[in-house]
């Protein structure tokens, strides 16, 4: 099976080719650097991303948070279902642990909220 994708690592976007056979990538073209290969092989074996989101604070707030490092892609809505029910208390700052673990990740905030008088 032959699978066409469009490098996101950097800005250039190479269009890459990616020859898959028995569930194994054989080999990747069109890339301009080794991120291009790696990032091909990773998208067709086991595709991941960093989840941005929003958490309702204790106090009704809406607060930005994303993961700290990418979660396998099918595990997203699970992951939106544990931060939604999350209730963190405010002062939130930046680099914040919202949760502890959400497949393998922590969800940090991403804004500093204070406290609204």
């Amino acid at each position: 099976m032959k699978r066409e994708l469009t490098c996101i690592v950097c800005p250039i976007g190479c269009t890459l080719s990616v020859d898959i056979v028995d569930g194994n990538v054989e080999s990747v073209s069109g890339n301009a650097c080794p991120r291009g290969k790696k990032y091909a092989e990773t998208e067709c074996i086991s595709p991941v991303r960093v989840l941005t989101t929003t958490v309702r604070s204790a106090e009704g707030v809406l607060v930005s948070v994303r993961t700290d490092k990418a979660i396998p892609k099918e595990k997203l809505f699970e992951a939106m279902k544990i931060i939604n029910n999350a209730r963190p208390h405010l002062p939130i700052r930046i680099g914040d642990v919202i949760i502890e673990d959400v497949f393998g990740a922590r969800a940090v905030a991403t804004k500093n909220v204070e406290i609204s008088e």
